[in-house]
């Protein structure tokens, strides 16, 4: 090691040393007390803070990379992939029909929308639009706003319960529960249904369902008010809403941000009304705005879309009138003809013994269709849903198989989560926390 110049010829000579064995670099001592001032001066100190992907307010495993300046958000990123599950790929090998089993599983909180959108690009395809039975299609309205009910409670409650405010989180749950009921009296599910299909549905309501949905309304009319006593007028609550997460109508634009969060900045874009899908252009209801860009009014516009489901919900339940639910055509309707069995929802037994006792063709058939699937035209087509979070867009590509060549989600969660660093940046870290809860993004139709 070469030793190093004396303090004098240091202070000549500051900096690296060249010598035949390289650089050699001249340490002085200091005053420990001017060196820590020094540091604590210092403005450039930045620290890079992982926040998820196992953190219980990124909304599952969302992970953030946040770089702070004390407690300021200085720059702010999105890592997701962590809930990948192949869904568009694994489309591709399974028939038409049992595309929706995969659909349904994306953004878990909004399945029959997923099932929707899916399906109305499969019957474009088709050809069919036309030919799907007036019941159906008022039922796919009903659970669709059945859903978005139970989307904003999840909302609501789970964005409450970030804040601290667990009383809400309570109430949001225990209505959401009233609408799985729901679920569960009409598909046998809570989650993960299926129920709507290529041609219709999976099959048609059981007795009282419409009872059971009367009743469910009039109970959540008297239920919504407490969220405004509780939160709405809550100074706590506005205090620690307002003014963050904020994304004016330019910031949405250049962002493509849809939804809630696009309302808030003042459009009233709303699918259901600027392209209307299921007959959505023959229902009274409202598409709430508000002017304040921030996650307070996007809180107010998902409570007072609670109440215009509401509304749609009671208007389809008085145009049900009595039909199929399934399109004629037997070489698409499959299957139609399920029955309730003590082993769980599965094929009419009846159905099984006319098809295997009366009829070979009608067994051929039913063989076919179910292991094989019905061919789509060749071609492609778009439809698009307003879902509880923003447009759900559909990419559906057909080759003349019995499978689809490709399809592609466009997810709301998954655009509007760009809308994050504009939101954060400049912001405390805290604030954070309730800018993702005002997306209300869902992983598994961000990763999908």
């Amino acid at each position: 090691m070469t030793p190093s110049p004396s303090p004098a010829a240091a202070s000549a000579a500051p900096g690296p040393r060249e010598t035949t064995e390289g650089a050699v670099y001249t340490v002085t001592g200091g005053d420990w007390d001017e060196i820590a001032t020094a540091a604590a001066a210092s403005d450039d100190e930045r620290i890079i803070v992982n926040m998820g992907p196992q953190h219980p307010s990124t909304h599952g495993v969302l992970r953030l990379i946040l770089e702070i300046d004390g407690e300021t958000v200085t720059e702010a990123r999105c890592g997701i992939g962590y809930l990948h599950t192949g869904i568009e790929k694994n489309l591709e090998y399974r028939n038409w029909t049992q595309g929706t089993t995969f659909v349904t599983r994306m953004d878990y909180l909004t399945p029959f929308f997923n099932e929707t959108a899916y399906c109305l690009a499969v019957e474009k395809l088709l050809g069919i639009t036309e030919q799907i039975p007036d019941r159906a299609t008022v039922l796919r309205v009903m659970l669709m706003e059945l859903n978005r009910l139970s989307s904003h409670l999840v909302a609501i409650a789970t964005g409450g319960m970030e804040l601290g405010a667990t009383t809400i989180m309570i109430y949001g749950f225990r209505d959401r529960e009233l609408i799985l009921d729901l679920y569960e009296l009409i598909t046998g599910l809570r989650m993960n249904h299926a129920y709507i299909r290529p041609g219709g549905l999976a099959q048609d309501l059981p007795p009282g369902a419409v009872d059971q949905v009367r009743a469910f309304i009039k109970k959540m009319r008297k239920n919504l008010p407490e969220y405004d006593k509780l939160a709405s007028g809550n100074p706590v609550f506005k205090g620690r809403m307002e003014g963050i997460g904020y994304l004016d109508l330019a910031g949405c634009l250049a962002t493509g941000a849809t939804g809630p969060i696009l309302r808030a900045a003042g459009l009233p874009h709303d699918l259901r009304k600027t392209q209307p899908y299921c007959g959505y252009e023959t229902y009274d209801f409202e598409v709430p705005t508000a002017d304040t860009c921030d996650a307070y009014g996007r809180f107010l516009i998902r409570l007072e879309e609670m109440r215009q489901s509401l509304r749609i919900v009671e208007q389809c339940l008085d145009r049900l009138e009595p039909g199929p639910v399934m399109v004629a055509d037997k070489k698409i309707a499959w299957p139609a003809q399920l029955a309730l069995g003590p082993d769980g929802l599965g094929n009419s037994l009846d159905h099984i013994k006319k098809i295997m006792g009366t009829s070979m063709e009608a067994l051929i058939h039913h063989f076919k269709l179910v292991t094989e699937g019905f061919r789509v035209p060749p071609g492609q087509a778009y439809t698009a849903v307003e879902s509880p979070k923003g447009e759900l867009g559909v990419h559906v590509v057909s080759d003349g198989g019995t499978r689809p060549y490709r399809v592609h989600f466009r997810d709301p969660s998954f655009t509007n989560l760009q809308a994050m660093a504009a939101m954060c940046e400049g912001g405390q870290v805290a604030d954070v926390i309730v800018a993702v809860a005002s997306i209300d993004p869902v992983m598994g139709g961000v990763d999908r």
